[in-house]
């Protein structure tokens, strides 16, 4: 029985080896991930070479089109890359249309349902027990829109998803916050706000920052929609 146990022990060694051969271990305890994305249209092309550098960058466009999960993707690769140290996510807490009251829990809690095709995305990149360890470690920030006057993000990858749902002075608010060697993306879909008419301000900061320099606005259009081809089709009509 000692001889077999011994040898289960050393089999088990040679095996945690291999893998560790295979999968070093990133700056962030735990296994680099290995999926490559690639775009699908030319404007992903053009906004994943937009969010590998600093600055600010407007994704515009319809549903369906990849701009939230190209940007979770981006995220992860700055902080497996060690260009950012943490990634922080922000949505407007607005409901679509409906109201189901008060959520119970913390901060994160209440927000969680708000940032659930953030988080599938940050899954699909990097497992779910990864992501709550960074997430419990900070690197990865749920930040609440309301709670971020006076901050600056340094050293960090900052995504403002669904903007169309911010008015002009929470996005006006959100830019300034932009410190050193940071990378913005607010993405959104200027069709499909839930707020009262006239009340978005995504828009219009598109126009006030379309001539700027570091800041890059990447249009999309139904032609870009990666969903089911019927989505497309439904988006032109609708």
């Amino acid at each position: 029985m000692g001889k077999r146990a011994t040898r289960r022990s050393a089999n088990n060694k040679s095996q945690i080896h291999q893998i560790n051969q295979l999968a070093p271990p990133s700056p962030h305890n735990g296994t680099r991930y290995v999926k490559n994305i690639r775009p699908k249209t030319p404007t992903q092309g053009i906004l994943i070479d937009s969010l590998e550098h600093e600055g600010i960058t407007l994704a515009i466009g319809p549903a369906g089109t990849g701009k939230t999960f190209l940007a979770v993707a981006k995220a992860v690769d700055a902080l497996e890359s060690c260009r950012v140290d943490k990634i922080i996510l922000c949505r407007p807490a607005v409901d679509a249309g409906e109201t189901l009251g008060f959520l119970p829990g913390n901060i994160d809690a209440k927000l969680a349902p708000y940032l659930r095709p953030i988080h599938d995305a940050l899954v699909d990149r990097l497992g779910g027990k990864r992501v709550k360890a960074l997430m419990a470690e900070g690197i990865i920030e749920i930040a609440p829109i309301a709670y971020l006057r006076g901050r600056t993000f340094n050293n960090a990858f900052v995504l403002v998803d669904e903007a169309q749902n911010c008015t002009y002075p929470q996005l006006k608010m959100l830019v300034t916050r932009y410190g050193w060697r940071t990378t913005m993306v607010l993405a959104g879909d200027p069709q499909q706000s839930d707020l009262l008419p006239g009340i978005s301000g995504l828009m219009e900061m598109v126009h006030r920052l379309r001539d700027m320099g570091r800041v890059s606005i990447v249009d999309f259009c139904e032609q870009d929609v990666i969903r089911h081809p019927l989505v497309a089709d439904m988006l032109a009509v609708l």
